[in-house]
């Protein structure tokens, strides 16, 4: 695999659960690190239109013809806005990959969409659909999703963009510009 390829990274704003939107901030990278482009847009909080305004920004971005995945922190998005990395993937055709730093615990999960959402059912099978892979690193695990891209490749794509620490740096720069604008100034893991 090529070291120059290009790798969009999206995440979430940091929010309140009073708030109605948040900002996704995504950060088109090549994987040596090279920062080519960062886009934005804006999902409910709790909604479910996360999926859909991601696949608007890949495929939108001038860059679309050349990426080769798309990383998200973790499968949910302003709170429990669930994307569906299956209709990422078949819309954009580019390989979606999630990581986390924690393998979730989908009882408590379970328990909290239950409790909040009429469609907890649907928002679950989402979060559930798919098998979680571990990825051994340096310092902690993490645990990724995949969609239209086999595991060793996915692995080969984090470990390529990956710079410092076990996040792959898209994600971590997006998560840098995401806090920042919100907060004022960015702070916190990606």
């Amino acid at each position: 695999m090529k070291s120059e390829i290009r790798i969009l990274g999206i995440d979430d704003a940091p929010f309140s659960f009073s708030d109605k939107t948040t900002d996704i901030l995504g950060v088109v990278m090549r994987g040596n690190g090279y920062m080519e482009a960062v886009l934005h847009d804006h999902i409910q909080i709790d909604g479910n239109d996360a999926t859909s305004i991601c696949e608007q920004m890949i495929t939108r971005t001038r860059h679309y013809a050349q990426l080769k995945a798309v990383l998200f922190d973790g499968a949910t998005m302003g709170g429990f806005n669930i994307l569906d990395i299956e209709s990422i993937w078949k819309n954009t055709k580019i390989p979606v990959i999630t990581v986390t730093r924690n393998q979730p615990d989908f009882i408590k999960i379970r328990l909290a969409l239950k409790s909040h959402f009429s469609d907890w059912e649907k928002r679950i099978k989402l979060l559930e659909e798919g098998k979680m892979e571990k990825i051994s690193t340096y310092y902690n695990p993490i645990y990724i999703k995949f969609k239209g891209i086999t595991f060793t490749k996915a692995k080969e794509i984090i470990t390529l963009s990956t710079i410092r620490g076990v996040i792959p740096e898209p994600l971590r720069v997006a998560h840098i510009i995401a806090s920042g604008i919100s907060r004022g100034e960015s702070y916190g893991k990606a």
